[in-house]
């Protein structure tokens, strides 16, 4: 049985709270992003609760007449309480030792847990096309779930947007990156 899931990180956006819009340019990439997924069969749409990955996939959930789910657990990691000078060495840390926990974060393990827990739960749904939201590190972590090679390089190396295709077939995985522009 094939399972397909689109793996998306949001558009460009205005900051990263979580109440952050997308941008103008956001919102362009959101129909554009709309026009590439269009035609896969996307039967559900799951997103994180911050407003820029809702954002990123309400033109495409309005093209298929579906609504967006959101859940908590795409939201985006935190790796630390206060903000650090060094954070890209301490996140570049993060993906060699998924243990590492700054103070008030979440280790890459811990982030990767809940992101893959929602890849599981949407692969049990009698759907067979799926386009999930989220976020630049958790969108990683979940890719490095299913190939351990992807770490902080690829990571560096996401857009806003970029797409994933995750396909389960006769108990494997492929993984590759979407031509986005």
């Amino acid at each position: 049985m094939l399972k397909t899931l689109y793996i998306v990180r949001h558009c460009q956006a205005t900051g990263q709270e979580p109440e952050a819009v997308l941008t103008s340019e956001g919102y362009l990439q959101a129909i554009a992003l709309s026009n590439l997924l269009f035609g896969f069969g996307i039967e559900r749409v799951i997103s994180s609760p911050f407003t820029r990955a809702y954002q990123s996939m309400a033109p495409l959930a309005e093209r298929l007449g579906i609504s967006i789910e959101t859940d908590n657990r795409l939201a985006e990691r935190v790796l630390c309480a206060t903000p650090l000078a060094d954070w890209r060495e301490r996140l570049a840390q993060s993906f060699t030792n998924l243990d590492l926990c700054l103070e008030g974060g979440e280790s890459s393990r811990d982030a990767m847990v809940r992101g893959i827990a929602v890849i599981n739960e949407a692969l049990q749904q009698k759907v067979e096309t799926i386009a999930i939201v989220t976020h630049g590190n958790l969108m990683a972590l979940i890719l490095k779930h299913f190939d351990d090679r992807i770490g902080f390089a690829e990571w560096q190396k996401l857009t806003n947007p970029d797409v994933y295709r995750l396909q389960f077939v006769n108990g494997g995985t492929n993984l590759e990156q979407m031509i986005f522009f």
